[in-house]
């Protein structure tokens, strides 16, 4: 799994490529939870490059966006494609978070 964070207008864009597994999800949850120690309130997750998604990771999404909620913090997603689409409808994270097709989408 990589991770890469940079800051378009008001959001943290966090783009991830490879797998969010019981192995790298606490790494994820962990690169989420320091851009929220600094303040941050507003994160696009970009899961264009993401081949696939755990429980393990579905939990860290949901950890963050409960650290999100008090501060009227913000979460979003683009690029899901696939297995990552199919697993966000089955769980019911398709209804819980607005995603849009493209990065660019989510920006506008």
């Amino acid at each position: 799994m990589e991770i890469a964070s940079a800051k378009e207008k008001d959001w943290v864009v966090v783009s991830v490529t490879g797998r969010i597994d019981a192995v790298t999800a606490p790494e994820f949850e962990k690169a989420l939870a320091e851009q929220v120690a600094r303040g941050e309130k507003n994160f696009l997750l970009n899961f264009i490059g993401l081949d696939y998604i755990s429980s393990a990771g579905l939990r860290s999404i949901l950890a963050t966006a409960q650290k999100l909620k008090p501060g009227g913090g913000k979460m979003i997603f683009s690029g899901l494609r696939g297995t990552v689409r199919d697993i966000f409808q089955i769980s019911g994270f398709a209804t819980m978070f607005k995603i849009f097709d493209t990065r660019e989408d989510a920006l506008k």
